[in-house]
């Protein structure tokens, strides 16, 4: 992507290296040079929230269940996630981004694009302002970084993957096309199993494969999104770092270290959970007019349930309410067993954005 006056963006992606186990071994020195898991129960049915390096080299991911992370590292540290204290730490880190830019892309707690074409700092060498970001985050919060710099978001993001952690790659545009001929198909935006599957059945396996067939072969095996994956084997990508990117849902969600047989266990869950994503829409200062309840059952077995409402609301009573309803009207909770449970509210509106009302009128006979 190139600039008005024509030259090669300066884009930076910046990702946290083991985030949330590196904020608990800052925090914990006796966690620090041993593996530590960030998640549920070991014993239970928890999920890796995130693992240190030291837990990475026995084979330890992220969203792997806790009980396979302490069969792989039975001396593994599992500590419960404290997401005030995650929260806490990107703010910090976000603060040392807005020093350089306003054209800031947040994507998580613990990673964002940059854009540097033009910046506070007034350095025309991006990779000199990604050290400078490393080196800040390091002296401020205790915490390392790693970033890519390229003139791309989806190079960008590649390349701050590449030398982990605390790593910093530079992709100049004339060695663009270089380096991405060698990258698996996988690290290809949106590229998962489903549409490796169908790459790989047509002999494409790096994206130096994907660039050699003709657009016609790859929308024949892919349909509209393989063209935009040939564009990206091309080193194209029209995207922009948007700094007024809004988040589209709130969301809450628990996996329960047994199955859920009693519905008054399970309503008292779900009560929780309604309390969280109320929290989460008040401190936003949003209302949400669609709510959706998440159920999993013990066979895995997945289903979505969701109303949508006249009114925006954020009380987690009003919220409760509604779920209570989906759960009681829409699902077989209490007579078979559930093993996870989510709500998350969507639609949001603001309070000072009007809402269309809707009435409900009476029926003629």
């Amino acid at each position: 992507m190139q600039d008005p006056g024509g030259e090669p963006r300066k884009i930076i992606h910046v990702d946290m290296d083991a985030f949330f186990a590196s904020v608990e071994q800052r925090d914990h020195p006796e966690f620090r040079g041993r593996p530590l898991v960030v998640g549920g129960d070991p014993d239970g049915r928890g999920v890796v929230a995130s693992c240190s390096y030291e837990a990475r080299a026995f084979g330890v991911r992220s969203a792997m269940s806790t009980a396979k992370a302490k069969r792989l590292c039975p001396d593994a540290i599992f500590v419960h996630p404290r997401f005030e204290a995650y929260q806490e730490a990107s703010l910090g880190i976000r603060e040392i981004f807005h020093e350089v830019t306003d054209l800031v892309e947040p994507l998580s707690l613990d990673e964002a694009y940059l854009d540097v074409t033009k910046n506070k700092w007034n350095e025309p060498m991006a990779g000199k302002i990604a050290i400078r970001i490393k080196r800040e985050i390091k002296a401020r919060l205790s915490l390392t970084a790693s970033a890519g710099v390229a003139s791309t978001l989806f190079l960008a993001k590649v390349a701050s993957d590449y030398r982990k952690p605390d790593g910093l790659t530079i992709i100049p545009p004339e060695e663009a096309l270089s380096f991405i001929e060698k990258l698996p198909v996988t690290k290809l935006w949106g590229v998962g199993p489903a549409t490796e599957s169908s790459l790989l059945r047509i002999g494409v396996r790096t994206a130096g494969d994907l660039r050699a067939l003709s657009p016609e072969s790859v929308r024949a095996a892919l349909g509209k999104n393989g063209m935009f994956l040939h564009q990206l084997a091309h080193g194209i990508d029209p995207r922009v770092v948007n700094p007024h990117w809004e988040r589209k849902s709130y969301g809450a969600e628990r996996t329960f270290e047994k199955d859920m047989t009693s519905i008054g266990a399970l309503e008292a869950e779900l009560r929780e959970l309604c309390l969280e994503v109320s929290e989460s829409l008040q401190q936003d200062e949003l209302r949400a007019r669609t709510i959706t309840l998440k159920i999993r059952y013990g066979n895995f077995e997945t289903i979505t349930r969701g109303i949508t409402l006249a009114r925006a609301i954020d009380s987690a009573e009003r919220i409760y309410d509604e779920i209570l309803h989906l759960l009681q009207e829409k699902t077989d909770a209490g007579i078979r067993p559930v093993r996870l449970a989510g709500v998350s509210a969507s639609q949001l509106l603001g309070f000072d954005q009007p809402e269309q009302l809707w009435f409900e009128l009476p029926e003629f006979l």
